[in-house]
């Protein structure tokens, strides 16, 4: 069954109005995701490569968890759940840091109107990535990444396909953030 989740204006407010997954992504409608940025007390990122089942950017490699937040669902619940459920990793609200609210507004060849609000989140790892177990529909692969690593990544991303490109003003934001928090 479809996913429900709650429609909100161009300026991140509640409308009232709930849409499948499906219409809100083939009508525009803006909505909320929850991502959660996860990293090591060595200074390491875990990087989410997508499954290629994907419609949007399967393959390439992006934030450790991201998923839309369900209709009626606080947006601390859904970043908890969506941990859980894409790699196994129990967390509870406490963990999470929030990082900020981004605007991602991105229309794609296959007709998919992508307009979310990404509430981001930071949080440390404490397990060993073996200790993960990545949902196959969700996660291709997971991989642990230096902070110093992230930026020659990010810059030859228009060339290798590593990172979505079109999110690069993003994952910069996030990773001196990152950067500054825990080193």
């Amino acid at each position: 069954m479809d996913e429900l989740i709650d429609i909100v204006t161009q300026d991140g407010k509640p409308t009232g109005q709930i849409a499948t997954k499906q219409e809100i992504h083939t009508q525009g409608h803006y909505h909320n995701t929850a991502h959660v940025w996860l990293y090591t007390s060595s200074g390491e990122v875990l990087l989410a490569q997508r499954s290629y089942s994907k419609s949007i950017c399967p393959g390439l490699w992006d934030v450790s968890v991201a998923g839309h937040v369900d209709a009626g669902e606080r947006i601390e619940q859904a970043a908890v759940r969506e941990v859980r459920e894409e790699i196994g990793l129990q967390l509870s609200e406490t963990d999470l840091e929030k990082i900020g609210v981004f605007e991602c507004f991105q229309s794609y060849d296959n007709g998919i109107q992508d307009n979310e609000f990404h509430h981001t989140f930071m949080a440390q790892l404490k397990v060993d990535l073996d200790k993960l177990t990545p949902h196959p529909q969700e996660v291709e692969a997971l991989k642990l990444v230096p902070f110093e690593s992230l930026d020659k990544l990010l810059e030859a991303s228009k060339s290798n396909q590593h990172f979505v490109a079109s999110n690069s003003r993003y994952y910069q934001l996030i990773f001196e953030t990152l950067k500054h928090q825990v080193l």
